[in-house]
């Protein structure tokens, strides 16, 4: 698999596609993640338990490692040998980003379960509280630890596909921040939908339309890069200006999971317009898109052009 996908061969891969949707469902569902651990950690550093909603409060960190559960179970699907995982943990390979991968997921898996128990003790539903709670310094190390955890989590979902240099769509250094910055929105859009007072719904949703802005510049200075580097870079671009793939990508991820959510959170805050979940499921949606345009496309750039 590793061959056929970062192999530079055109005539023998032009357009060879071996990833399909668990990879962009894996890429998602650990962006997801990243931003859920993110985010809750950040809250639990700044806010006391008892002055932060459910959601936020132990909901959060609880649905952290299941998303990623879920992320990992689709990685699994697409693996060829399966039963050979274990083998990612023998060696290290600085050059090598699943290695890199392999030992994020070993340092995110127990530190998301240890802010999932800390967050679950501190502030679960009464009566479901079954294990002593953690003092409060030492939640907070906690947070921070799951931060670090998911920025290195987040961004490597984006350097897994820019490592792989054979395909010119992918060979780009913005794509790390880029899928930051997409968890980041979807996990911000994610607490939104289940948050259940307004303040802080409304607060999230807030956050979440800065958290777009900045995933909408970071997506175009990609594009940038690409429009303005070399013949294979710009015949990359070229796919979603005009190619096959402009139509999914400016509908799917622009205007439904960028502009339309915006507006609709900007016609909720005058008041034009009732709060519903239309606007965060469109955020996940064009999350989810994102990175499967994103996986198609560049297993369809190749640089073949230079030939």
């Amino acid at each position: 698999m590793d061959v056929d996908v970062a192999g530079r061969n055109a005539e023998t891969f032009p357009a060879l596609h071996v990833w399909g949707w668990e990879i962009a469902a894996y890429l998602f569902l650990g962006g997801l993640a990243a931003g859920l651990l993110i985010l809750s950690g950040w809250m639990h550093r700044r806010e006391a338990p008892e002055k932060l909603s459910p959601a936020l409060a132990w909901l959060a960190p609880l649905l952290a490692p299941a998303v990623l559960s879920a992320g990992m179970f689709a990685l699994f699907l697409d693996l060829e040998n399966k039963w050979n995982v274990w083998r990612f943990y023998t060696t290290f390979r600085w050059s090598a980003p699943m290695s890199w991968g392999a030992w994020i997921l070993a340092l995110v898996y127990p530190a998301s379960l240890l802010f999932a128990w800390a967050a679950w003790s501190e502030s679960g539903p009464a009566g479901r509280r079954w294990v002593t709670g953690a003092p409060f310094p030492l939640r907070r190390t906690i947070a921070g630890l799951n931060i670090a955890c998911g920025v290195a989590l987040g961004v490597y979902t984006g350097i897994l596909l820019s490592a792989l240099g054979a395909r010119p769509l992918w060979n780009s250094p913005l794509l790390g921040p880029l899928f930051l910055l997409s968890g980041l929105s979807a996990a911000a859009a994610l607490l939104v939908l289940l948050e259940k007072d307004r303040e802080w719904r409304h607060r999230l949703a807030r956050l979440d339309v800065r958290l777009i802005a900045a995933e909408a510049a970071v997506l175009a200075l990609f594009f940038l890069a690409l429009l303005t580097g070399g013949q294979a870079q710009r015949a990359a671009a070229e796919l979603f200006f005009g190619g096959p793939y402009t139509a999914v990508f400016w509908t799917a991820v622009v205007f439904s999971g960028m502009a339309l959510p915006v507006w609709l959170e900007r016609l909720e805050k005058q008041g034009r317009v009732a709060h519903t979940a239309v606007a965060p499921v469109l955020v996940l949606f064009g999350g989810l898109a994102l990175r499967a345009v994103l996986v198609l496309a560049g297993q369809a750039s190749s640089w073949e052009v230079l030939l």
